[in-house]
């Protein structure tokens, strides 16, 4: 565990940070090698299932992280301060009731995913596959719940690196199940769901044993193990963080069923260069919490210039790594679609779609680095108002925009593409508006 209330904002910043975003490479590598191995072994068409299952499973996703981020706040703020009595009852507290949430939203997911699909326009020719891929992921929601909430607590303590080695050891144990299971077995995308379920699962128990050793060791050993209180302290973080979430999610599953009217070569090409965007904003995004973390314990010790200084470094931290991606994708950017794309058969429609949109969004990286970051701090201190106005700028552009775009103008799917750098120049300005402003220099969450 770390304390990041003490030493050099920017060296505990990349310390802290760093194996942050190696377990969000890691992490991302779970949610892209399906569509890397399906794309290449079975086809397109399984690419486009894979593809259309995935904002539908982001919605599960945006809950869990919604939680894990009300309790890291939470844990952070109480941990900086240093009443580890309230660490421990908020931890388990959060672990409780994300275990009930995660099986209710397994039951609901099981009953409602073919009409999900149906609502999705969906393609006769990628349905089957579709439905089978998202049932079998909706099964491992208790262990994806479990493992987000287990990092989120390792975080607010500081303590990057344990999810780090967890993630790699799962990820490469995914690789090669999965290569086994839809190569070796002929599977198919059900091989691909299937291993992601057995290493998400053993992850996600190992996560939870380390996590509840280093809980009983931390002073005083007894201490409540669910408080409504505590919860509702957490609720008032985790609410809001949710229903920001979510309305991402959904955006994004309007987006999808938008795609999906242009039929399976752009649901192909959308399927494999959202992974790769997805994987370049959550880089980005990993670093701003880091910055949440680092905000949270520097606000419950009062630090609140501190938390100035470690803005001003992960800005840095961030443009250094957006350069490389606005590089890839602005030069490399064949090579990083042909990873999803059959080995020796590429369909050059799919392949050109991809490269527009990777190529028109790549160079607005650099903005969303000043969208995150004052973000990340707005998140880590509880001004979560502001948090939300600033995603929610730029989600209800890009939804509403993608729409005027490609059907209003009749720009086609370009249209979908282009509503992404609108939406995202409009949040960063209102992000470095409300940091700029300093409101949540005065909030609280810890003694109100």
């Amino acid at each position: 565990m770390q304390d990041l209330t003490t030493g050099k904002p920017s060296s505990v910043l990349w310390r802290f940070t760093l194996p942050l975003v190696g377990s969000m490479f890691f992490q991302q590598l779970y949610n892209m090698v399906d569509s890397m191995i399906v794309g290449r072994y079975v086809g397109e068409n399984a690419l486009a299932a894979v593809g259309v299952s995935f904002p539908v499973l982001m919605i599960f996703m945006a809950i869990a992280v919604g939680i894990n981020i009300g309790a890291s706040v939470i844990i952070s703020q109480y941990y900086g301060a240093t009443k580890y009595r309230r660490v421990k009852t908020a931890a388990l507290t959060a672990i409780i009731s994300m275990t009930v949430i995660s099986l209710l939203l397994m039951a609901i997911g099981l009953l409602g995913s073919k009409q999900v699909l149906i609502w999705l326009n969906t393609p006769s020719e990628v349905f089957t596959d579709g439905e089978i891929y998202l049932r079998i992921t909706i099964l491992g929601l208790l262990f994806l719940f479990l493992y987000n909430i287990a990092t989120g607590v390792f975080a607010a303590l500081g303590d990057s690196k344990t999810p780090l080695y967890l993630l790699i050891c799962s990820s490469l144990s995914n690789i090669a199940l999965d290569i086994f299971m839809v190569k070796t077995l002929n599977m198919g995308v059900a091989g691909a769901a299937w291993a992601t379920f057995i290493c998400q699962g053993l992850a996600s128990i190992s996560a939870m044993v380390i996590l509840l050793r280093r809980l009983w060791k931390l002073e005083p050993r007894r201490v409540q193990f669910f408080s409504g209180s505590m919860l509702k302290r957490i609720a008032k973080v985790a609410i809001p963080s949710v229903l920001q979430q979510s309305f991402i999610s959904v955006g994004n599953l309007i987006i999808q069923g938008l795609v999906n009217s242009y039929g399976p070569d752009v649901m192909a090409a959308y399927s494999a260069a959202i992974k790769l965007n997805t994987f370049s904003v959550m880089t980005l995004t990993t670093v701003a919490n880091g910055v949440s973390g680092f905000a949270a314990q520097n606000k419950g010790a009062g630090n609140i210039e501190r938390i100035h200084q470690g803005f001003k470094n992960a800005i840095v931290m961030a443009l250094i790594m957006a350069s490389f991606f606005i590089v890839l994708y602005g030069v490399f950017t064949s090579a990083a679609m042909s990873i999803f794309l059959p080995e020796n058969n590429h369909n050059p429609a799919v392949m050109s779609e991809g490269i527009r949109f990777l190529r028109l969004i790549a160079p607005f990286y650099a903005v969303v680095v000043f969208k995150l970051i004052p973000d990340g701090v707005m998140r880590g201190t509880g001004a979560m108002r502001a948090f939300m106005i600033s995603t929610f700028t730029d989600l209800i552009l890009r939804v509403v925009l993608s729409f005027v775009f490609s059907k209003g103008l009749s720009l086609g799917s370009f249209g979908i593409w282009l509503s992404w750098p609108v939406g995202w120049t409009m949040g960063m300005i209102v992000a470095m508006w409300f940091y700029k402003r300093g409101q949540w220099e005065k909030v609280d969450m810890i003694r109100e």
